[in-house]
């Protein structure tokens, strides 16, 4: 993985002056386990946070490996690693494929989380994220059984109470399975997409392609990202219970970042069309982010809070 250096600038948070510290982070993560967990805007932030600490750990005693759904950074000289877990859903679906997973036709198995949990024990800190694989447009199927039942009940949820079943599995998996003397658990709100320039006041029919400057009214709030759900991340995720669960609330300081998409750099999973590349506009990735970009923002969030909560 190549990493750009940079200098993070102090930013405000919580009415402090808080500087992402990479050599704190590192001591702070000796012979520890940090895991990421959810799609891939998670996978984003856990890149993000790997080249923030690039810099700081010598060549030599660095690896990063991929098995399947886990990808592992490891520090040697610190005993530690820093991992990446692909579960869009959180509970087992018939996306899980790490590499090939875009599915139209989604399923999640109802209350299903031991699948994927079971490469979650024993980690010190843990971010979670899950949302916009959520945002079918329709209700979500969701099974009840197994994949392998010959005879499969589906069942359709609105995606509230279908979101709303993920939280409570998640939150009840974490109960059961981490200590909350020893484990930190936070869990990052919705990411939005550009892909509305009528949402800024601009032109109709545009997105995020060739956008170079932030949305500049302070009150804007991205179309796609859902009240409804983040209400119901409110509701579950509120702080309180045996195991509280720190919410990082990334989404409308990153509502505001139409000009920090991938855009039309993004890796193309087919040969583009003629057409497409008459309109650079129509293959343009409004949901996912460059770096270096936003996600160190993320991440200056996420230090804040793992520090100084």
């Amino acid at each position: 993985m190549r990493c750009v250096q940079r200098e993070m600038g102090q930013r405000r948070v919580n009415a402090a002056v808080l500087r992402f510290d990479a050599k704190m982070m590192l001591e702070s993560l000796r012979g520890k386990k940090m895991m990421f967990v959810g799609d891939s805007l998670n996978r984003g932030m856990y890149v993000s946070l790997i080249c923030l600490l690039h810099s700081q750990i010598p060549q030599n005693s660095k690896s990063m490996d991929t098995i399947g759904s886990l990808t592992v950074f490891s520090l040697k000289d610190y005993n530690a690693t820093i991992e990446f877990y692909w579960a869009p859903f959180l509970l087992e679906s018939n996306s899980d494929n790490a590499t090939v997973h875009r599915v139209s036709d989604r399923i999640v198995r109802k209350d299903s989380i031991n699948k994927h949990g079971r490469h979650w024990r024993g980690a010190d800190i843990v971010v979670f994220n899950t949302y916009l694989w959520w945002r079918t447009g329709f209700k979500m199927k969701i099974l009840e059984g197994s994949f392998k039942d010959e005879n499969k009940r589906i069942v359709e949820m609105e995606s509230e109470d279908a979101y709303r079943m993920a939280l409570k599995t998640m939150k009840k998996w974490v109960k059961k399975n981490m200590d909350p003397l020893k484990t930190r658990v936070f869990f990052a709100t919705m990411s939005p997409t550009h892909y509305k320039s009528e949402d800024w006041g601009g032109e109709k029919g545009k997105n995020c392609y060739n956008q170079t400057t932030p949305i500049q009214d302070t009150d804007h709030w991205p179309s796609d990202c859902s009240k409804t759900l983040m209400k119901v991340i409110g509701e579950e995720l509120d702080g309180r219970g045996e195991f509280p669960v720190t919410v990082l609330n990334i989404t409308q300081l990153s509502g505001y970042r139409k000009d920090a998409h991938t855009s039309i750099y993004k890796k193309q999973w087919s040969p583009l069309t003629k057409e497409q590349l008459a309109n650079p506009a129509s293959y343009s990735d409004c949901i996912h982010w460059c770096l270096p970009g936003l996600q160190d923002t993320w991440n200056e969030l996420f230090f804040a809070k793992l520090f100084y909560p």
